[in-house]
């Protein structure tokens, strides 16, 4: 990225296109031609367009302003890399702060124009937002990508290696995942499907590369019907032999022939996720015939079958001992420098690196100590990694890519010694996090439900977070999966046996400290009864809270027995695997409460 044209000028060469094109706003959404959450370096324009580097944001500029909404995870981020540019920063969800459409109600002029990229806006948000912005009386078209003139450096789209996965590793074929799918279109009625969502597409054909950084995954659309699939990707991916593997059941053809081939392949009944599809492939699927509606192989990815399950067990088993062969070289009670953010995410990471399957990092890793934790989606470079110099909490929220599973892992560390009030908010997190985990529920039950679980102990005491509480986890795919989630949000996706999803509950005090506690838990049946069938969650991870953070006086008899039965596991699972020198440290940090 040439990140020696200042944001103020770009946006000066943004607003002469928009002039010449008779636009009076122009949205940069951020995301990709396959509405990702993480692209590829080729299509992080909101970075571009702004500096800013967080994951999630949109950005609207006008003839005279420029202003970028995002979440509370980005406030100081965004703040901070957005200081000296032409860019107001819009806290999404604060009181008093305007959506992008509220702030165009009050600012733009009747009938003016409002733009952006066909391909990196949904077929869905496209409607809506035609739609309302006619009822605000304002014009809302699709767009060239006006960046791409700007930005004379672009990053060439990826054509990273193909790699297959193997049917014994995945649970089941591609053969068989077609198969399911295809029964599905019967049961809708529908001829073909056509797949955007470049995770769900490495998931059915059981391929893997790596276009995106942490995230095994590939530029490609998939087309199946009855009859046929097709994968629209990178032939130069391919090595001969995978190539005619995936060719017994796929056909392949150039990424680029998509649009161009699709109405050829394409008769019937179009079923697609018009929130997953972008805006420039209105023309060919659009039908009053047309299903729309989740992507069938979405419900199918989340829901882990028997094998993926065991695949992520033994992830985290692996996980658990680099953890603690990492940790025991590591003197928590020097806070004279000796130690910084980075060195201690490093030498995690190097411990991960020699367990047995590991592909790399599932998410660039945050580590944020001090203030720093209290920026939850911190990521420390070297111009901002903080020295551990003082007493202190460090955030340490990071993930490994396994060939059979995945992790995502957050702990606070304590260097030195702890205040009282960091022992009380530690140990509200974990009674949260501890409520969550150990909730049995009626079958049926929606994510949102369980959401008051994880913060009734922080809200009774004036104190909340605003991320969500647990995401879904891909299995050797994308960290943040949907469709399940645990959050405020009142999310329609019943809790179904084998989704995998996080647990992790956070205070975070501007300027002083953040807290996070982070395990995977599973989804799987409990007893049934009377009721009906009653479901619970089976823990995944196997690291140890920080007991010096832990404050008995808050703790019941039963979340002290949890939390002693847990060591206990995590204990007598990782002996056998950690290091002979770091087998003390183990016990050290798993002792009874």
């Amino acid at each position: 990225m040439d990140m020696n044209q200042p944001v103020n000028g770009r946006i000066s060469k943004l607003r002469s296109i928009m002039e010449r094109n008779g636009l009076d706003y122009y949205l940069v959404t951020g995301t990709d031609a396959h509405l990702s959450e993480y692209v590829c370096p080729h299509w992080r324009t909101r970075e571009f367009i702004t500096g800013f580097t967080g994951s999630a944001g949109t950005v609207l500029v006008g003839r005279s302003e420029a202003l970028l909404w995002t979440d509370s995870r980005y406030f100081i981020q965004a703040f901070q890399q957005l200081g000296g540019t032409c860019v107001t920063l819009m806290k999404d969800g604060e009181e008093g702060v305007p959506s992008i459409e509220e702030y165009l109600r009050k600012n733009a002029s009747s009938s003016s124009r409002v733009g952006t990229c066909a391909s990196e806006i949904s077929v869905r948000d496209y409607r809506e937002k035609k739609k309302l912005y006619e009822s605000m009386g304002l014009e809302f078209v699709l767009c060239d990508d006006y960046l791409g003139e700007i930005w004379t450096d672009r990053p060439a789209l990826p054509e990273t290696k193909i790699r297959v996965m193997p049917a014994a590793t995945a649970g089941r074929s591609r053969e068989e995942k077609l198969a399911m799918i295809r029964e599905k279109l019967k049961e809708k009625g529908a001829d073909y499907t056509f797949i955007a969502a470049i995770d769900d597409i490495a998931w059915i054909t059981n391929l893997r590369a790596d276009d995106v950084p942490c995230n095994p995954v590939f530029l490609s659309y998939m087309f199946i019907s009855q009859e046929k699939a097709v994968l629209f990707t990178s032939l130069c991916r391919f090595s001969a032999s995978v190539l005619e593997e995936v060719g017994k059941c796929i056909e392949v053809r150039p990424y680029d022939e998509v649009q161009t081939l699709l109405p050829s392949l394409s008769s019937g009944r179009a079923y697609y996720n018009d929130e997953k599809v972008n805006a420039s492939f209105i023309s060919l699927l659009d039908s009053p015939s047309s299903f729309t509606g989740r992507d069938f192989s979405t419900d199918m990815k989340a829901c882990k079958n028997p094998v993926e399950l065991e695949g992520m067990r033994k992830s985290h088993v692996m996980d658990g001992a680099a953890f603690i062969n990492a940790f025991s070289r590591v003197d928590f009670s020097k806070t004279d420098g000796t130690y910084n953010e980075i060195a201690i995410s490093s030498l995690f990471a190097s411990e991960r690196e020699k367990m047995e399957g590991y592909e790399g990092p599932s998410f660039n890793p945050i580590s944020g100590f001090a203030s720093h934790g209290a920026m939850c989606h911190y990521s420390a470079n070297e111009e901002s990694n903080a020295s551990i110099d003082h007493d202190g909490l460090l955030v340490l929220d990071t993930g490994s890519q396994f060939s059979y599973g995945m992790t995502d892992l957050t702990r606070t560390l304590l260097f030195g010694s702890a205040t009282d009030e960091q022992r009380r908010d530690y140990t509200l997190v974990l009674k949260g996090h501890l409520s969550l985990m150990h909730q049995k529920f009626i079958y049926g039950t929606r994510g949102y439900q369980l959401d008051v679980l994880a913060k009734q102990f922080m809200w009774n005491e004036g104190m909340s977070f605003y991320h969500g509480t647990g995401h879904g986890v891909g299995f050797n795919l994308n960290v943040h999966e949907g469709p399940e989630r645990i959050s405020s949000h009142p999310i329609d996706v019943v809790l179904e046996e084998g989704m995998v999803i996080s647990d992790e509950p956070g205070i975070y005090k501007e300027g002083r400290h953040g807290i996070r506690i982070e395990n995977l838990i599973a989804v799987r049946k409990a007893e049934k009864t009377e009721f009906g069938q009653f479901m619970e969650f089976e823990n995944l991870t196997l690291v140890p809270y920080e007991r010096k953070l832990i404050d008995r006086s808050l703790l019941t008899r039963e979340e002290i027995d949890e939390i002693d039965l847990y060591h206990k596991k995590v204990y007598e699972t990782l002996y056998p695997l950690v290091r002979q020198d770091a087998r003390s440290y183990l016990r050290s940090v798993t002792l009874p409460l």
